[in-house]
C-alpha cells in the first residue's frame, strides 16, 4: 500500500530476541527534478507530495524568482516527478548560477545556489515584532500536534510560518530545508506575506536555514532542535532571532533575545 509520501512494507521487527512479520511504514523520498525556462535547474530528493510549492519556495529561496509576478507557468508531471517553470523573463542560468552551487547538509541531500559571503552582503533583517516565550511553546505543539506523517514513520520534518497567535501555513518533508521551501512556496502563491512572521521547524538550524529565513525577511526563527556555529553567526549578523532546543519547558536563545519577551 502506498500513499503520497508514505509507504507500508513487509519488515522483521525483533524485540527481545525475538522475530515477527510485521507491517510498518516508511517515508517516501523520490527526485524532484525542477526545470526553469526548460533548462534542467537541480534535482531534489525529498517528499512527493507538494512539489509544486517546493520548486517555487526553492527557486523564490534562491533568488531566482522574486513572486508570482514573475511567472509565466508553472506545471506538474506527476508520474515523473517534474515541475515545469517558465518565467516572464528568461535568462541565462548557467551565467547566473556559475560558481553558486553548494551541497548543504540537510537531509534528502540539499543544494542552495549562492555562496554565505553573498548573504553577509544583504541587508539585515528589521522588524518590529515582540513574542512571549509562552506563545512559542504553543506554536511548538502545535507543529507537532500536526504532523500526522512523522508521527506514523518519524521519518520526516515539519516546518510552518505563524505569527504570534497561530500556525499559518505548514508542510512537511523528509528535508528540513525542502519542508521550509514548501511553505515559503505556497505563501508565494497564496500572496502571503512572510514580514513579522515566525519560522518554525522541527530540524538542526543549519547554515541554509538561516540563510534562506534571511532572504525571506524573517525575523525569528525557532526550532526544537540545536542550531550549529555558522548558523548562529549568520543570525547574528544577519538580525535574525534565532531559538534552539524549545522543548521541556526551557529554550536557548542564540541571538537577538530583545525579540522575545
Amino acid at each position: 500500500m502506498e500513499q503520497k509520501g508514505l509507504k507500508e512494507l513487509a519488515i522483521c521487527r525483533v524485540k527481545q530476541g525475538q522475530r515477527q512479520a510485521e507491517k510498518d511504514q516508511v517515508a517516501v523520498e523520490a527526485p524532484l527534478t525542477i526545470f526553469l525556462n526548460e533548462q534542467e535547474l537541480v534535482t531534489l530528493l525529498s517528499s512527493p507530495r507538494d512539489i509544486h510549492y517546493l520548486a517555487l519556495g526553492f527557486l523564490r529561496s534562491e533568488g531566482l524568482i522574486n513572486g508570482t509576478d514573475d511567472l509565466a507557468s508553472v506545471s506538474v508531471d506527476g508520474e515523473r516527478n517534474i515541475v515545469f517553470v517558465q518565467t516572464k523573463e528568461q535568462e541565462n542560468l548557467a551565467e547566473k548560477l556559475y560558481g553558486k552551487r553548494t551541497i548543504t547538509s540537510g537531509c534528502g541531500k540539499g543544494t542552495i545556489f549562492f555562496h554565505a559571503i553573498d548573504s553577509l552582503q544583504g541587508k539585515p533583517v528589521t522588524s518590529t515584532l515582540k513574542v512571549k516565550g509562552e506563545s512559542l511553546f504553543l506554536l511548538m505543539r502545535a507543529l507537532q500536534e500536526r504532523s500526522l506523517l512523522f508521527q506514523s514513520t518519524g521519518g520526516v520534518h515539519s516546518a510552518a510560518l505563524a505569527d504570534e497567535e497561530q500556525i499559518i501555513i505548514y508542510n512537511e518533508d523528509i528535508g528540513r530545508h525542502n519542508a521550509m521551501d514548501k511553505v515559503v512556496g505556497e505563501c508565494l502563491l497564496k500572496g502571503i506575506p512572510l514580514a513579522d512572521r515566525i519560522l518554525l521547524s522541527s530540524g538542526r538550524l543549519s547554515a541554509e536555514v538561516v540563510l534562506k529565513g534571511a532572504k525571506m525577511g524573517l525575523p525569528l526563527i525557532v526550532s526544537r532542535s540545536a542550531p550549529t556555529s555558522l548558523a548562529v553567526e549568520l543570525a547574528e549578523r544577519m538580525g535574525i532571532t534565532l531559538v534552539g532546543f524549545l522543548r521541556g519547558g526551557r529554550f536557548n536563545i542564540y541571538a537577538h533575545e530583545e525579540r522575545i519577551l
